[in-house]
């Protein structure tokens, strides 16, 4: 069959004519790339370990290792839904990444996948997370934060859990994430109608309990913002030598301990005309607490006036450095969390069953975690600090011409590729000699 000329206005004397003759083309031959880094950390092949396959082996076509490989790594492509992978399981980049060589499963069969998840696939699928943390650890640490914090994920249909959420002002799930610098170590999908803090302490408990099996001695610290100060979150920290820098809500007894620091604070910012912070250490005793312990109170003055916030810290030290260089330090997490919900879709929430959502949350963790073990690679390298969503654009989105034969299997890149010598550079590192 002669494929069909596509005729364009031409440029100068010269005619624009174009076919569908060029054979496979694919814009994703840097899956290449995470297809190496997979191999080295084997993140979905321990992934799939956590489903049980009841599927009748005579009749399997798609190995489950394989269908998971192809979720993560459309979700690392930029593939949100299962509808793409009907006519993504043809294309020849996803498959050799995949190590098939043959059409990929549809999103019938990736769906009856995500169907069978239960509890304990999520419960042993974060385990996976925890323990690949701590193999990405030559040392045991001297200390390690716990970042604790969540966020809103939409909900448009009719799925389980579906609640109204005033602050967010509409229906939504509200997962709870926990990094530890840069590593996600829980995505745990929530209903929206309970605070904050919900499961925490038993999440934070259960990964006190993980880490110290493997490093007894390193200092843990959980910091997270006032939603998630419980006073018997903090006396459990206290029995259990686990130190915290957590928000607390303003009131009327705070305010007061710091009436004449605001007074100075104010007469400074009157003085300067320009706004005008300080931090002030004091001890504080709620009438919830059984002991003292230190709040640092973080007081400015500008334009819009008074503006005090305060944490409570177990630990003695330099307001300034409690505040600013430790407990404002949160404020990277959110940039992880925005990869997970804007670049990696874990907004993906549209089943109607629960462990299936939380499931797809998880691939979106999954991902995220592929993304960051390639970004191992990339250390002096222009590549070492950007997001996600960048390094997709620039590393994974790589259009090329892909033959395969008997032989071989022949990726060819155009030659106008802006980061071609980063590229080899990387392929070096990751597949050495």
């Amino acid at each position: 069959m002669v494929p069909e000329k596509l005729t364009f206005s031409p440029l100068s004397r010269r005619q624009i004519e174009a076919d569908f003759s060029g054979g496979h083309i694919t814009s994703d031959a840097g899956l290449l790339l995470l297809r190496e880094v997979d191999n080295q950390h084997q993140l979905t092949q321990r992934l799939a370990t956590v489903l049980d396959d009841t599927r009748n082996p005579v009749l399997v076509r798609h190995k489950l290792q394989t269908m998971i490989r192809q979720r993560v790594f459309g979700v690392a492509a930029g593939y949100e839904d299962l509808n793409d992978h009907e006519t993504l399981r043809a294309d020849q980049a996803l498959q050799t990444a995949t190590g098939e060589e043959a059409i990929l499963a549809g999103k019938s069969t990736l769906c009856r996948m995500e169907q069978r998840v239960d509890r304990q696939a999520v419960v042993k699928a974060h385990e996976l997370l925890w323990h690949h943390f701590i193999e990405q650890h030559e040392t045991p640490p001297k200390e390690i934060v716990l970042d604790f914090d969540g966020t809103d994920v939409p909900v448009h249909g009719d799925q389980p859990g579906k609640f109204f959420n005033a602050y967010y002002d509409h229906h939504c799930y509200f997962p709870l994430y926990v990094f530890c610098g840069r590593h996600l170590l829980v995505s745990y999908l929530r209903t929206s109608n309970r605070s904050d803090s919900r499961h925490s302490w038993a999440i934070l408990a259960l990964l006190v309990k993980f880490i110290r099996q493997y490093w007894p001695d390193t200092r843990i610290v959980f910091r997270g913002d006032s939603g998630f100060y419980r006073p018997r979150l903090l006396s459990w920290c206290d029995r259990n030598n686990v130190d915290y820098l957590v928000g607390i809500s303003k009131n009327s007894r705070l305010l007061k301990e710091v009436d004449v620091p605001s007074m100075l604070v104010r007469r400074a910012h009157g003085e300067l005309g320009e706004k005008v912070s300080a931090t002030y250490r004091f001890q504080y005793q709620a009438r919830t607490w059984k002991h003292p312990r230190w709040v640092i109170a973080r007081l400015e003055e500008g334009e819009l006036g008074a503006n005090p916030r305060f944490i409570v810290s177990s630990r003695y030290d330099d307001g300034v450095k409690l505040y600013y260089e430790q407990y404002c330090a949160r404020g990277d997490m959110e940039n992880r969390i925005k990869d997970q919900q804007l670049c990696l879709f874990a907004d993906r929430t549209s089943s109607t069953r629960w462990w299936t959502n939380q499931w797809r949350l998880l691939l979106s963790g999954f991902a995220y975690t592929l993304f960051e073990r390639l970004r191992a690679h990339l250390k002096k390298t222009p590549f070492e600090r950007m997001s996600a969503s960048n390094l997709r654009l620039k590393l994974i989105k790589v259009g090329a011409v892909i033959i395969r034969n008997t032989r071989r299997i022949r990726v060819l890149m155009s030659d106008a590729y802006p980061y071609k010598d980063e590229l080899s550079d990387l392929v070096r590192r990751l597949v050495p000699g």
